[in-house]
């Protein structure tokens, strides 16, 4: 965050508050005994009138493992407090021990990043269950698929991971349709409605952007580079005039189908952490585009001078996402099944129909972890 001091003090301070948030807010979100993290704190508000408070639902590993990693950027006394009086490696220790019931490839993925990026000495257990569930055939969901990478290429130099690294590599790098830089939410044909599977979601962006970039940084691999560079480009020329990172991409035409929601998490955590990893991995550097985004929490123009703010420093939370209120996501879908049959047809009546001024009102632990780790790094700003 220091270069970001010279270039913009107001910004500074921005992500000084914010990490300073999920530091505080983190703990909350622990389950009773710190073994793990709820789902998410949802808003609750006696009558009409009263103040918003925050109550917590259900569980994550997923969650909890991007805890670890978010929380792994803070100084030992600190990762403690954070975390009920464990360090994340002993955090992450607690979710490797429940990985012989996880069944999701993500879920798993996730934990064994985690015990690489902390070092962690079961990381072989990690290891072997991420291989059981990766099985070598058919597609799979695309972020998840990049959490395989990240994770693998966390592990090099801990373990023998290069055939495996290969192949997840291999499969990020054609799961993008006719070569272009964006990617789709599956790595192939089968997972998704025929009319779905040119759609890519703003993280199908950034988490193969991310691991490809690690895959470079941790061993050289030009291609893997180039494709990175190539995603951020395109998602950064089609970021909103207002910062916002967009919602949902036609990964044939390299285009927007539907802009929202506008998620905090992706504003203040997911698109700077793989765009700093970019650039760290000797990528291009975006910083303009990420500041833009972050500049985005202070003063969302679909909301207005006077609406609630997204930063809720009362609460320890940012509310999760500005949307248009649609039922079901109706524009999506409406979008989706429109741009499928004619490529660039936007529907642009639904834009007058539903308007992108309501709030959601909750947060996730994912959200504040990833903002750790994406502005407690060693080259940030």
């Amino acid at each position: 965050m220091h270069a970001l001091a010279h270039a913009d003090l107001a910004l500074f301070h921005l992500t000084e508050r914010l990490t300073a948030l999920a530091e505080a807010g983190l703990p909350a979100m622990l389950l009773p005994g710190g073994e793990g993290v709820v789902f998410t704190r949802a808003a609750v508000r006696p009558g009409r009138a009263g103040p918003w408070r925050t109550t917590p639902r259900g569980t994550s590993d997923r969650y909890a493992a991007i805890t670890a990693l978010g929380v792994d950027r803070l100084p030992p006394g600190r990762q403690r407090e954070v975390l009920g009086g464990r360090s994340a490696e002993e955090f992450t220790g607690l979710l490797i021990e429940r990985l012989p019931g996880v069944r999701n490839l993500g879920d798993a993925a996730l934990i064994c990043w985690a015990a690489a990026e902390t070092r962690h000495p079961k990381l072989s257990d990690a290891l072997d269950r991420l291989a059981a569930l990766d099985e070598p055939e058919g597609p799979r969901y695309t972020v998840e698929a990049a959490w395989v990478l990240s994770a693998l290429a966390a592990a090099r130099g801990q373990a023998d991971v290069e055939d495996r690294l290969r192949a997840a590599r291999d499969r990020l790098l054609t799961a993008r349709i006719a070569g272009g830089p964006l990617f789709p939410h599956a790595t192939g044909p089968g997972l998704l409605p025929r009319y779905r599977e040119h759609i890519g979601c703003f993280a199908d962006q950034t988490y193969p952007l991310q691991a490809l970039a690690r895959t470079h940084a941790s061993g050289a691999d030009p291609e893997a580079l180039a494709a990175a560079n190539a995603c951020a480009a395109r998602i950064c020329d089609l970021q909103g005039a207002g910062g916002q990172w967009w919602w949902h991409y036609d990964a044939r035409r390299g285009t927007v189908i539907e802009g929202y929601p506008v998620y905090s998490v992706h504003q203040h955590a997911m698109a700077p952490t793989a765009l700093f990893d970019l650039t760290d991995a000797g990528g291009t550097d975006h910083a303009p585009a990420i500041h833009r985004g972050l500049r985005w929490m202070t003063a969302p123009p679909e909301l207005g001078a006077d609406a609630e703010p997204l930063i809720r420093d009362d609460l320890h939370v940012t509310w999760r996402k500005v949307y248009r209120g649609d039922p079901r996501k109706a524009v999506r879908a409406a979008r989706g099944l429109a741009t499928r049959v004619s490529p660039g047809l936007r529907l642009r009546p639904l834009d007058a129909l539903y308007r992108p001024t309501s709030i959601d009102r909750e947060c996730r632990p994912y959200e504040l972890g990833w903002l750790l780790h994406a502005w407690l790094g060693e080259a940030r700003g």
